[in-house]
């Protein structure tokens, strides 16, 4: 009597499975209401590389390009100051306050960096940072004016990197602009090099 009771409750049981199993797999039907921002909801995707110059006449305002300030993952941030104009130094001056964002160098870096500095900045300020790189010679180079000595000299080893990166970045005095030569995180790189042999 026990085995038939568990057999009609397992029948009762499947039977009760089925009936719910077969009105769920039924069409749904459902109103959505109202979407607050339907571009998000239903995205529009469109091929990178097609012709999008009709979007305007559908009410699409798409213009290939990213939203203005967004820096592409893995680049750095830009420099806030641009070069000056003749005569002026107001951004010279407030580059004092932009931080290297580079705060150390590891082993494998100092010595591209090292590379760097020999080959764009060595040739005038020397392979000891002292002002007498083969440019100058002690006066017998083929340039009359000594070079900034980077170790040694109190006005340079006290100037703030971001000082010395807008130098780099656009030039100053009679040293020209390294911004085609380096990109930014290779001048950062310079920099710190130099601020690491100032403080030996």
């Amino acid at each position: 009597m026990n085995k038939k009771n568990n057999i009609n409750k397992s029948l009762l049981l499947t039977i009760a499975m089925a009936v719910v199993a077969l009105t769920s797999c039924d069409d749904v039907k459902r109103t959505p209401g109202k979407i607050y921002m339907p571009d998000m909801a239903y995205s529009r995707a469109y091929e990178s590389y097609a012709d999008h110059s009709n979007l305007t006449e559908k009410g699409i305002h798409y213009d290939n390009l990213p939203v203005e300030g967004t820096i592409a993952r893995g680049k750095e941030m830009p420099f806030p100051y641009a070069k000056d104009k003749a005569g002026d130094t107001i951004n010279y001056n407030a580059s004092k306050l932009v931080p290297n964002p580079i705060d150390s160098l590891n082993d494998k870096e100092v010595v591209e960096a090292e590379r760097l500095y020999l080959i764009n900045c060595g040739i005038c300020h020397g392979a000891k940072l002292d002002g007498n790189g083969p440019l100058y010679k002690d006066g017998n180079g083929p340039y009359a004016a000594k070079p900034a000595t980077l170790v040694g000299d109190a006005k340079y080893e006290n100037m703030p990197a971001g000082q010395m990166f807008y130098s780099v970045a656009y030039g100053k005095n009679l040293m020209g602009a390294y911004a085609s030569q380096l990109n930014k995180r290779q001048r950062w790189m310079i920099i710190k090099y130099i601020k690491n042999k100032q403080k030996k």
